[in-house]
């Protein structure tokens, strides 16, 4: 597993990345970047760990808006296969939770997301 160091809130962190993940990653930390920005220059809280609160409720509030997607027909013929990767290039909740633990790992002692 590859190690990338990323910033969000101006505060880098170390995070394992699998071999070819390294652009969904960054995209992921650009989405959570964008969204504790938006809380932050809301004002109206200024705790990194509320924000980051906030903003993982947000991103999932906005998850669990969207529609479900139909199965497809590959996906219903090898349902292994397309765990955690879905054919409409989304994340899985077993994935977006997967994520949300190793976060937790790495806030360590500063506290857990959720």
């Amino acid at each position: 597993m590859k190690q990338i160091e990323v910033t969000i809130l101006g505060q880098s962190y170390l995070l394992g990345c699998p071999e070819g993940g390294e652009a969904l990653l960054h995209a992921a930390v650009a989405t959570v970047d964008q969204e504790m920005s938006a809380i932050r220059d809301a004002g109206k809280v200024k705790a990194r760990e509320r924000m980051a609160v906030l903003a993982a409720l947000n991103l999932a509030y906005r998850l669990a808006e969207r529609p479900a997607p139909a199965p497809s027909v590959a996906s219903r013929a090898a349902p292994a296969a397309s765990e955690g990767t879905p054919t409409d290039g989304e994340p899985s909740e077993a994935l977006i939770a997967s994520l949300i633990m190793r976060v937790d790992g790495i806030l360590g002692n500063d506290g857990q997301l959720l």
